[in-house]
């Protein structure tokens, strides 16, 4: 497998609250995350990083995550003792009541491929030449949208757009969504509301099919592609490509 993360500030944006990695275990299994912090200056770095750092401590010190039943309970257990971790700083550091932070996670082995999401950062797989979008995002216009209450078209422009209805360190609970996805998805790639705010499907995967650009160069072009446009908030891909022997 190939893969590579990134991490942009954007043009708009004086601190990067954004928090990203690919981590991989001893048997080979990888884990992409991608969290978007939230609660102001230092605040919401503190929340995103959290979360990476528990999942990413967790994943590199267990041998596998299992089958993948197990590695769904991993993801809920470990994004709800997560949770905990935001809602105990917020208490204990006055400063930074109000934190929290969305994520995206995806876990990939041979045998199978599943994501976890919380808020409105993105879970997307490449197959048959196709971007998918997998997960479904926590906020207000987009229950709006389920409710039949505003098209699709009109919640691209609505003023409520980033008004979050779930994330991390915003209750007492936080059940993540879980997706079970096709495992002979080829791609797999994570992103903060950075890139989607400012591009459309389309444009990200005409980027991602580009025969003649490295895995790099691709995440590179996108964040380029965004700052271009204003880079109004910070910009996070995690990005994995599954070579020939990577999937069962």
């Amino acid at each position: 497998m190939k893969t590579f993360y990134l991490t942009d500030t954007g043009r708009v944006r004086s601190h990067n609250e954004d928090s990203v990695t690919i981590l991989k275990n001893k048997n080979n299994e990888y884990l992409l995350v991608v969290a978007d912090g939230m609660g102001g200056h230092r605040k919401g770095e503190v929340a995103s990083s959290i979360a990476v750092a528990h999942l990413g401590k967790r994943f590199t010190t267990s041998a596998s995550v299992g089958t993948k039943i197990d590695a769904v309970n991993w993801l809920n257990d470990n994004i709800n003792e997560i949770n905990k971790e935001i809602l105990e700083y917020g208490e204990e550091n006055e400063n930074s009541k109000g934190l929290g932070t969305t994520v995206v996670a995806s876990i990939v082995t041979k045998d199978f491929l599943i994501f976890a999401n919380i808020g409105d950062s993105s879970g997307y797989v490449v197959k048959n030449n196709k971007l998918h979008l997998v997960t479904k995002p926590h906020t207000l216009v987009n229950l709006l949208v389920d409710a039949g209450n505003i098209t699709e078209e009109e919640a691209k422009n609505h003023p409520k757009k980033n008004v979050l209805m779930k994330a991390l360190g915003a209750a007492e609970k936080c059940e993540p969504d879980i997706y079970d996805v096709d495992n002979e998805s080829v791609q797999v790639f994570l992103c903060s509301d950075g890139l989607t705010s400012l591009l459309s499907e389309e444009q990200i995967e005409k980027v991602l099919l580009e025969n003649d650009l490295t895995l790099e160069e691709k995440v590179v072009k996108l964040i380029r592609k965004c700052n271009a446009r204003g880079g109004t908030d910070n910009i996070s891909i995690a990005y994995l490509v599954r070579e020939s022997g990577d999937i069962a």
